[in-house]
């Protein structure tokens, strides 16, 4: 049995693995490190916290709320929107990164992204695990191939760097 490859319609660089040799070596993106104090991604966390009340979740029952910090050092924040078509619901973290591309133009570049979530019937609004779904994470990588993302994990606060969640995201550029 033969398999032919079908033509992709993407850009050669595009095309190329993502891994050691890829594009990102040749734009400088391979090792190179997003830092961000403390204070500041505390000053996210509050952001995301405050925002997620805001949250539109009448099915999940989950709000999520998350905030953005741009290469300007603008935070915008965003919650989740649910619909009755699940399909057009929005999360919390594309919410905040278009309310910037909005605001700012689409020249985003985003250096740390905090995600908080919460189940509504949960009064102190105390996080739960959380992080970016797929959509997010490769929407996040398209306006930050090297952000630092902060989120609640199983055993506590965590941080990962985009390309640890999405190793293989990939930008048309």
């Amino acid at each position: 049995m033969h398999c032919h490859p079908r033509k992709s319609l993407l850009p050669k660089a595009a095309r190329r693995y993502n891994g050691r040799h890829s594009i990102f070596s040749e734009t400088g993106l391979g090792m190179q490190k997003t830092k961000v104090s403390g204070a500041t991604r505390e000053r996210l966390l509050r952001s995301a916290r405050k925002v997620m009340t805001n949250a539109y979740a009448p099915f999940s029952n989950f709000r999520v709320g998350a905030a953005i910090l741009t290469s300007k050092g603008k935070i915008f924040a965003g919650c989740n929107v649910e619909n009755s078509s699940y399909g057009m619901t929005n999360c919390a973290e594309r919410t905040a990164i278009f309310s910037a591309i909005a605001e700012d133009g689409p020249g985003l570049q985003i250096r740390a992204v905090a995600v908080v979530g919460s189940p509504v019937a949960n009064e102190d609004d105390r996080g739960v695990p959380c992080t970016p779904c797929g959509a997010c994470r490769q929407v996040i990588y398209e306006f930050g191939p090297r952000a630092v993302i902060f989120y609640e994990g199983e055993k506590g606060a965590k941080q990962s760097l985009i390309t640890d969640l999405l190793p293989e995201g990939f930008r048309l550029k």
